[in-house]
């Protein structure tokens, strides 16, 4: 690859140590942001090989100019890289979309803290936990808390000296019971305090140790024979209990994790987040992450972990995750579980994001169904490793009893869906018995002698209903008409759903939940319900043939109308002179009667 002496000497005198590397064009934009655990291996990797990416391609012409950062480890790497990103946002680096309008639950940095929950997070000093996946979760842990604790809900300044000025009155709240008038000093800053410390003690998922606390003061009351405030404590820790039974609880082993698993469709990474603490998921986060170069899977992990416990302000020391990362972080534990409740909880990450990807991609193909469209056409390409986007798939399926009425059906897909104008059906010519490898011989060799001939549209996917055999039948026709590498043919085979290529022993296997196996099994689901038709109607047509039109003076049409009166030829033969006169007519009748009295 040709480039600049000065990018060469650049090369030439990188460290090998880790750090960050910013490449800029020649009017110093900065075009990429970029961490390595060996800055001159990474960095001359660009460089000194061909890339199968455009994008990246693209990128390395870019190239006027190379700054580096050396750091101590990796891990400070990543840090560093992550801090460029946001600050830059430069146009060759991973795009992040984050759920910032998820519900988040607000401790209002003020005297007597609000609880409250809201989508906007202001730096103000004010704490956010969250943030919830369901609104309807994150509305039932307020109810309860509001329910427990005695809280504030007015926006009144509460300081000391508007409330010794006796500036306030109480309000509706406080006659019912649902908040004890500090703005009054009915209630000390001290007490209010500590139902705060429950609270986030609660929401943070440490329930436990907040019953436990209660039950202990429980005690201590009951022994003062204090009954009243020990009925009172036990009321409380009734319903801490009763809420811990509601919670997503699945595991009482597993305590102060985090849980991360992502989905990957095309170039976005759809990342799950799930904090837990004592088996309980306190809090979860999704991330949208588009890939823009080659970045690899460990990279997006490692990214979005440290995305997510930043923003969760996580201090978990064990991390379980689908896979080991290539980086380590200090007092993190990477652990990638075989069985039991760690398996369950990424099992349960893992569902969360194959499900928001699927909700997505639903939400895309109504809103903006070009943008579905082009992005099933990339995934298609890359999944059945074409050179170009499947816009037009022909499949084939051939159909025949004992080798009689043969017939052929090709559904034709434009952009992934059904184009039924451009269905096709072919009676078979040449090929006597059941043979389905020449019959499929046939098909392809006069259906794509006609494209040529008419320079019709060619297909950029042709599809196989079959195996090796089938496929192979396929690709003499293409040979013959020399258009073998010109168009994509594969077979898929039935009892597996394997995908067979030309000169490939070996098939490939789809996830049975890509998109991509969803549109070739519709196609192939499509022929057999295209040339069952054809191929019930073409034995219908040779019922007829054979019992009624052999009958001279009697055509397909009286035969047809006789079927659709008497429903089959054996009623017909019963049927008297005087209900086939009333069908069509004396003459006919007697040329009917008259026929099947020969034949008996």
């Amino acid at each position: 690859m040709d480039f600049s002496p000065h990018i060469e000497t650049l090369l030439k005198t990188l460290p090998d140590t880790p750090g960050v590397y910013q490449y800029f064009d020649a009017e110093g934009l900065i075009l990429y942001v970029g961490k390595a655990k060996n800055l001159k291996k990474r960095v001359s990797s660009y460089f000194h090989k061909e890339h199968d990416n455009a994008r990246l391609r693209l990128l390395v012409k870019k190239i006027a100019h190379i700054k580096t950062i050396v750091v101590q480890t990796e891990y400070d790497a990543l840090l560093l890289e992550n801090n460029l990103i946001k600050q830059y946002q430069p146009k060759y680096n991973i795009s992040l979309k984050d759920d910032k309008t998820y519900p988040w639950i607000c401790l209002k940095k003020e005297p007597f803290p609000r609880l409250f929950y809201t989508r906007k997070k202001i730096a103000d000093g004010s704490e956010y936990f969250g943030p919830y996946g369901s609104v309807y979760a994150m509305k039932n842990m307020l109810a309860f808390l509001r329910e427990t604790f005695p809280l504030r809900t007015c926006t009144l300044d509460l300081s000391e000296k508007k409330i010794s000025e006796k500036k306030y009155r109480a309000c509706l709240d406080f006659h019912i019971g649902t908040c004890k008038a500090p703005c009054i000093g009915l209630q000390t800053a001290e007490q209010y305090a500590e139902n705060i410390k429950q609270i986030r003690s609660i929401i943070k998922g440490n329930i436990v140790s907040v019953i436990k606390e209660l039950k202990q003061q429980m005690s201590a009351y009951a022994e003062a024979l204090e009954f009243e405030k020990a009925q009172i404590l036990k009321e409380r820790i009734d319903l801490f209990e009763k809420f811990q039974t509601k919670s997503m609880v699945v595991s009482n082993t597993v305590n102060n994790v985090d849980v991360i698993a992502f989905a990957q469709d095309n170039e976005t990474y759809f990342v799950n987040y799930f904090h837990v603490m004592h088996g309980a998921i306190i809090a979860s986060k999704m991330l949208e992450i588009k890939k823009k170069l080659d970045e690899t899977d460990s990279d997006i992990l490692a990214y979005a972990i440290h995305e997510n416990r930043l923003e969760l302000q996580s201090t978990a020391k064990e991390i379980i995750v689908p896979f080991y990362p290539e980086i380590s972080i200090p007092s993190l534990t990477f652990f990638v579980p075989k069985a039991a409740d760690k398996k369950i909880l990424l099992d349960l990450c893992q569902r969360n994001a194959e499900q928001y990807k699927i909700d997505r991609n639903k939400q895309l193909a109504l809103t903006n169904p070009e943008e579905h469209t082009n992005r099933l056409m990339q995934q298609m390409m890359r999944d059945l490793r074409m050179k170009e986007e499947p816009r037009r798939i022909e499949a084939f399926d051939n159909s025949n009893i004992q080798g009689h009425y043969a017939v052929s059906a090709m559904p034709v897909f434009i952009d992934g869906k059904p184009a039924k104008k451009e269905y096709r059906h072919f009676n078979i010519k040449t090929v006597e018995g059941p043979d389905d490898f020449a019959t499929m011989e046939e098909v392809l060799y006069r259906r794509y002698k006609r494209v040529l001939d008419e320079e019709l549209p060619l297909p950029q996917l042709i599809v196989i209903d079959g195996g090796k055999g089938q496929l192979s039948a396929a690709i003499t026709s293409l040979k013959k008409l020399n258009l073998m590498g010109k168009v994509a043919i594969i077979g898929i085979a039935k009892r597996l759903e394997e995908i067979y290529y030309p000169g490939d022993s070996v098939p490939l296997y789809l996830d049975k939940k890509s998109e991509t196996l969803r549109v070739i099994q519709h196609i192939r689901d499509e022929a057999h319900r295209f040339g069952i038709t054809h191929h019930r109607n073409k034995r219908s047509k040779g019922v007829i043939k054979t019992e009624l039109s052999n009958i001279k003076g009697i055509s397909d049409k009286t035969a047809q109308k006789l079927l659709s009166e008497l429903q089959s030829v054996h009623q017909i033969k019963e049927a008297s002179f005087d209900t086939l006169k009333n069908i069509v007519g004396v003459a006919k009748a007697t040329l009917i009667q008259q026929y099947f009295n020969k034949k008996s």
